[in-house]
């Protein structure tokens, strides 16, 4: 069964974003998770008469490091709150001469390098097998590199993005390992999340914004703070004219409704009905309501 309801862009990155222009009716709400606390509040807002939900990924002021996300809580309010389109701004550091600081990457592949984090929600008393054989939404994609174009942007389409548990940045041993694994981005932020918002049924997409070389270039130590902030500043710019350019697109795309990510659950539940924590199923109801309560 398909999700047929309107489509609803989320936003989860960094507090720049939010700040579009022509973005009305802004207002922040607490939204209550069965997975915990969540990163912040969520800022609503109106594009253009069409809704938008937003999250500040390390909470307003940046006080959440990687390691210490609560991504589950962050994708269960996000699902909870209409989003169905949900689009990752991610900083990143460039594992390649080609992808300079100041670039965005629509990136299509993920190796998840994490070991402290919450992974699924699904476990003991409901368990789940999703498919993340091509863990972003390709329609979403696609979509978000149309826009990057039209808005002038330099952007690559297709990449994997290395995420790593941080907080600490890779030594050289790791760097230049990476690099022969084929990565073309590094970051801490998009596992598990682009994870759990399969489970969640959601289109998820990563926009990956290049602030520097990791530590493998040979001009790396060259980079001085005040470069790097200039690009974030820039990137920042970039990324509000980006989700101003990809909105109307994503409304009017009547494929949406059609799009697999939206249906990733049919198959996934492998716990027996009759076996099914009632109190387990009582934290899903947002995430999996669609599959554990047909209508």
């Amino acid at each position: 069964m398909i999700n047929k309801k309107k489509s609803i862009i989320g936003i989860i990155g960094g507090s720049g974003v939010y700040d579009i222009d022509g973005l009305i009716n802004k207002r922040w709400k607490k939204v209550e998770s069965s997975f915990g606390t969540p990163s912040d509040e969520l800022l609503f807002g109106e594009l253009n008469g069409h809704e938008m939900v937003f999250l500040p990924r390390h909470g307003r002021g940046h006080k959440i490091p990687p390691s210490e996300i609560n991504f589950c809580a962050n994708i269960d309010v996000l699902k909870r709150s209409g989003v169905t389109d949900l689009i990752s701004v991610s900083a990143v550091g460039s594992l390649r001469e080609n992808l300079r600081p100041g670039m965005f990457v629509i990136v299509d592949q993920f190796i998840d390098r994490t070991f402290a984090r919450t992974k699924s929600f699904f476990g003991t008393g409901c368990v789940a097998h999703i498919s993340m054989a091509h863990p972003v939404c390709n329609r979403l994609g696609n979509h978000l590199e149309a826009a990057a174009r039209e808005s002038g942007i330099e952007v690559a389409s297709g990449g994997t993005y290395l995420v790593m548990e941080g907080p600490q940045f890779s030594n050289l041993a790791e760097s230049e390992l990476y690099r022969s694994w084929n990565c073309d981005v590094i970051g801490m932020t998009n596992m598990p999340e682009a994870k759990l918002a399969r489970e969640a049924e959601l289109c998820y997409a990563t926009v990956a914004m290049v602030t520097d070389y990791d530590c493998w270039h040979p001009r790396h130590d060259d980079v001085t703070v005040e470069a790097i902030i200039k690009v974030l500043f820039a990137n920042a710019d970039n990324a509000r004219n980006l989700v101003k350019e990809v909105a109307p697109r994503l409304y009017g795309d009547l494929n949406a409704y059609t799009c697999s990510c939206r249906s990733a659950l049919e198959h996934a539940l492998i716990t027996a009905p009759e076996a099914r924590d009632p109190v387990i199923l009582k934290r899903l109801e947002a995430v999996a309501g669609r599959i554990l309560n047909p209508c």
